[in-house]
């Protein structure tokens, strides 16, 4: 299935990812706001193709291009080894460690509850400091 978003058109390139932060409050008013908020807060995404049809935009610098995107896996950590092509569900870790290099993906908010996630790609153990068997693991819905 091919995802539709409008974007600024001097961020359109075919290739680039980007980060999609949710809905904007200069919007609310706006008709094609539902194209704009239909993706997954906190979840990266690429763009695929740019089409022809521009619209006009009051956030962006210039005119809004219609792009199709593909969401993009992102990397989290797991308590236990498992292997690619697993599903399972993954809870955010609790952690107060904020100068560890593995903070931000032990405690990502991008993590739904009771959401089964699909393990794409493993990277190994991490070397926790706090001593927790966790796993680098590279997720997908």
């Amino acid at each position: 299935m091919v995802l539709i978003t409008l974007i600024g058109e001097k961020l359109a390139v075919e290739g680039m990812e980007f980060m999609y932060l949710g809905s904007n409050s200069e919007c609310k008013n706006c008709k094609l706001k539902t194209v704009c908020f239909n993706l997954k807060p906190g979840r990266n995404y690429t763009i695929t193709n740019i089409r022809d049809k521009k619209h006009n935009c009051n956030v962006h610098e210039g005119n809004a291009v219609i792009v199709e995107v593909s969401e993009l896996p992102f990397i989290a950590a797991v308590t236990k080894k498992l292997s690619e092509g697993t599903k399972t569900t993954v809870e955010r870790q609790e952690c107060k460690n904020i100068g560890c290099s593995f903070f931000g993906i032990c405690t990502t908010s991008t993590l739904q509850k009771d959401k089964t996630y699909v393990i794409k790609k493993t990277f190994g153990k991490i070397e926790c400091p706090a001593d927790h068997e966790l796993y680098k693991v590279e997720l997908m819905d």
